[in-house]
């Protein structure tokens, strides 16, 4: 089959073999669940671990290799071009070098594509274009959760043209991902050096002075151990379904982090969000004022720091003996943090918010480098901007 340059469907470039395989992850029993998660082994991809538009295969969870073999589909190899389709719609981003192979759940779908037709870097583009993420959104509301299968999938329609003009294409928008992509590692470094600073004062509780200072059944003295429930309250989100959204400058977060903007917040930041259905216990941070939606909670300017920020990243929320966990408040409420005295607190915050200051500057350039990016794509696809 002759591939002409237009909008074809995804389904016809599996016929012209330019796309070679089309899969998602296991359904059902053969589902891995948070109980089979260990610390090394093959990584398992969910939706949230494409919401940079990268995929970092250490920062995914894990399972074992064994049960990993046992599995029937769902095997994902480097150069793959991975789609998110159920509950957070969209994302993408491509395998990186893996050995043997990175396993998917249900929410991500795998692109295999023949290279001599079709570049897996262009079809990545095509994917994050905002014609097709439109698309892809509307189809995907005609569920009861947003959701599209690989057979409506293999309707869509993307931007085909000749493989040297993709190659082109790729080379010129790269250069805003590079930039996005070296702000990200260096914001990585600033967050890491942050996390460390924590763990190392409030786990390892080598705090300034800690060789002074006798330390009771886990609290030095003058701190305390104290039940989350009674330093806070864990305020339900609300929903916002994607369809209802107007793109706007408030972030809009669900349990994975940031699932989108809109024009209207519904709390003043900062705050803190905490996941409650699927990324149970996930912790997120908003400077800027914000709407939560109902998959998480939300904890009011009033009641948090960055100090709580980092201790809840700490709390054991997740009950891993369910295969679809949620985040029970009472629960939740019952488990406790370390508080410490007055005087360490401050000391911590003077350290650690010019840190995220930092990470807040660099989050912004980003935001700014994605927007501009994805204004140019729609216009690159159709040819209205020649490269």
């Amino acid at each position: 089959m002759s591939l002409q340059p237009g909008l074809i469907e995804i389904g016809e470039l599996l016929k012209a073999e330019a796309i070679l395989a089309i899969q998602d992850g296991n359904h059902g029993e053969k589902h891995p669940k948070a109980s089979d998660y260990v610390d090394e082994g093959i990584s398992f991809v969910m939706a949230n671990d494409l919401n940079r538009g990268i995929l970092n295969p250490l920062e995914t969870a894990k399972i074992p290799e064994g049960l990993a073999e046992k599995l029937r589909i769902g095997f994902s190899k480097s150069g793959d071009v991975l789609l998110t389709h159920k509950g957070t719609i969209g994302n993408t981003a491509i395998v990186p070098e893996v050995s043997p192979y990175v396993m998917l759940t249900p929410q991500v779908t795998y692109y295999r594509v023949n290279p001599d037709l079709l570049d897996n870097q262009y079809l990545m583009y095509c994917f994050r274009e905002s014609g097709f993420r439109k698309v892809m959104a509307s189809l995907a509301q005609q569920s009861t959760r947003p959701y599209i299968g690989i057979t409506a999938q293999r309707k869509l329609k993307i931007f085909y043209r000749g493989i040297d003009e993709q190659k082109e294409l790729v080379r010129f928008i790269k250069t805003y991902d590079d930039l996005i992509a070296n702000n990200y590692r260096r914001l990585k470094l600033l967050d890491d050096a942050a996390r460390v600073l924590y763990k190392e004062w409030f786990v390892h509780l080598r705090f300034p002075g800690h060789e002074h200072v006798k330390i009771t059944d886990g609290a030095p003295a003058g701190w305390s151990i104290k039940k989350i429930g009674e330093i806070l309250t864990l305020n339900y989100g609300k929903a916002l379904k994607s369809d209802d959204r107007v793109e706007g400058e408030f972030p809009v977060y669900g349990s994975s982090g940031v699932v989108g903007t809109h024009s209207k917040s519904l709390v003043a930041g900062p705050g803190i969000i905490v996941g409650r259905k699927g990324n149970v216990g996930s912790i997120h941070w908003s400077t800027k004022d914000y709407w939560p939606i109902d998959t998480v909670y939300f904890i009011s300017k009033e009641e948090c720091d960055l100090y709580l920020y980092y201790a809840l990243q700490y709390v054991q929320f997740i009950n891993t003996d369910v295969a679809v966990p949620g985040l029970n408040r009472d629960v939740a409420y019952g488990r406790t943090v370390l508080i410490p005295s007055s005087s360490i607190l401050e000391s911590f915050l003077n350290e650690v918010q010019p840190i995220r200051a930092q990470i807040e500057k660099l989050e912004e350039l980003n935001a700014k480098l994605v927007a501009a990016r994805d204004l140019l794509l729609p216009r690159l696809m159709n040819g209205d901007i020649a490269v």
